[in-house]
């Protein structure tokens, strides 16, 4: 199913902390990892945002979910996921993650990204008429416009280093 337009703003977003994951656990697996700049782009990732994706979606997005009584159990899931996602994101901050808990926070934040997209997005549209998921797109933008505009770019210690010669 095409996303609504509505919500390609979150989508797009999603994107931005899927790449994130990525990175995190190809340096993982590559044994390249440097515990501090990962935290601290982490953090600089969740306060340019993720915590305002986190409170649009709390704010907006799972109220009007929880209207359709199908979606309300998926609704109470994923708001405690953000609660143990912001753990994460504050034992990030605090710079008291180990390379385990990285693994484990990116693992969960993919699980988390996926349920959103392929369930909540997907079982609102099902749901929602266009006049709805309109409405809606406009109060998300509003909750979203003090979110960076742009993604976050990698520092020398979080990009992944080339292991590809070139021929």
């Amino acid at each position: 199913m095409l996303r609504d337009p509505s919500l390609i703003p979150l989508s797009r977003q999603h994107q931005h902390a899927l790449a994130l994951c990525v990175r995190l656990e190809r340096a993982i697996q590559a044994g390249e990892i440097d515990l501090e700049a990962w935290q601290a782009e982490i953090q600089q990732q969740f306060e340019g945002e993720i915590g305002i994706h986190f409170a649009a979606e709390e704010k907006e997005l799972f109220p009007v979910a929880a209207r359709f009584s199908e979606m309300q159990p998926l609704v109470d899931e994923l708001l405690e996921e953000h609660i143990s996602l912001r753990d994460c994101f504050a034992g990030a901050a605090a710079r008291r993650l180990d390379r385990q808990s990285l693994a484990n926070f990116g693992e969960k934040l993919v699980q988390h990204i996926r349920k959103e997209e392929r369930q909540l997005f997907e079982g609102m549209q099902k749901v929602m008429s266009t006049q709805a998921l309109a409405a809606l797109g406009r109060a998300l933008d509003a909750a979203l416009q003090d979110a960076s505009q742009a993604c976050t770019l990698p520092n020398e210690a979080t990009k992944l280093r080339s292991n590809f010669r070139r021929t």
